[in-house]
């Protein structure tokens, strides 16, 4: 092969080769749920670039994505209560970076928004709200404790970033002051086993006593309707009586014997006459 050829083989092949340098440096792709920022020669575009195919100046410009899905990371905070008890709280944060401010944060916050921006504000209102309730509250009004900070950490962050929200995953304390906590907690609730004890007592008193006046009541009633109504005594004997007469054996004890107790004496003394005894009265229907 002659030099000339060989040369212009060469030249050939770097002329291809640049062009496919030039070609792959000259388009960007973005990916679903990320907007791209362009930068060319370490100046940013106003405007970001959305998701999918497009061509950009070779060599001197670059396409840096930025996520606009939402995100969640894990964070901690070291807080002190209005007792001055510290307390370690680890959180996990949602959170996520709307179109409108994926150049400004670009530009302005370097590294991960979060870490540069978020976490920060995040950490200063839990501690901001903590520093106003004991320990004991803190434990106790988790939820209100949240709410109340993510309020607050949504106001320090503006419309940058849009905090969905925090989870409290785990509240530390000190190892005494959750000894002390946990006694105090034993001590309420056996005060409240002692109070519901006193209750019932007291329930089951009243409820006794009621039924005493109750019995009282229908005793007085009953005495006052007898009273009045002497011949209803006669009405619940007749009511009572089996239809067997008995017989009344007059004498100091005013024996009363049915027929068949009376068979049977005569039958055990067969020369006894109980007439000749005590003369009987009339007979009349008793309850036996």
């Amino acid at each position: 092969m002659s030099p000339q050829a060989l040369a212009r083989l060469v030249g050939v092949g770097l002329l291809i080769f640049v062009i496919i340098i030039m070609a792959s440096s000259g388009t960007y792709v973005i990916q679903p749920g990320y907007r791209g920022v362009e930068v060319t020669l370490g100046r940013v575009s106003p405007a970001f670039k959305p998701e999918g195919f497009g061509l950009k100046a070779p060599v001197i410009t670059e396409i840096h994505p930025m996520s606009i899905r939402q995100q969640t990371s894990e964070d901690k905070a070291e807080c002190y209560s209005s007792d001055l008890q510290q307390i370690t709280i680890d959180l996990r944060v949602l959170y996520r970076i709307p179109e409108s401010s994926v150049v400004k944060l670009f530009q302005d916050y370097y590294g991960d928004p979060f870490q540069a921006l978020l976490a920060p504000r995040i950490q200063e209102a839990l501690k901001e709200v903590v520093a106003l309730q004991s320990a004991e509250q803190v434990v106790k009004n988790r939820e209100q404790i949240k709410s109340r900070s993510l309020d607050l950490a949504r106001s320090k962050v503006g419309g940058l970033m849009v905090l969905e929200d925090i989870v409290i995953q785990d509240l530390a304390l000190t190892r005494e002051l959750e000894k002390a906590i946990e006694a105090k907690m034993v001590q309420e609730q056996e005060a409240a086993k002692s109070k519901f004890l006193q209750q019932r007592a007291q329930i089951e008193a009243d409820t006794a006593v009621i039924q005493a006046k109750g019995e009282a009541e229908s005793i007085r009633i009953r005495g006052e309707a007898l009273k009045d109504n002497p011949a209803f005594v006669d009405l619940k004997i007749v009511d009572k009586w089996d239809g067997l007469p008995p017989l009344v054996i007059g004498g100091s004890d005013n024996l009363l014997l049915g027929v068949q107790d009376l068979e049977r004496l005569r039958q055990t003394m067969p020369h006894a006459n109980p007439s000749q005894n005590a003369p009987a009265t009339p007979v009349r229907p008793v309850s036996r």
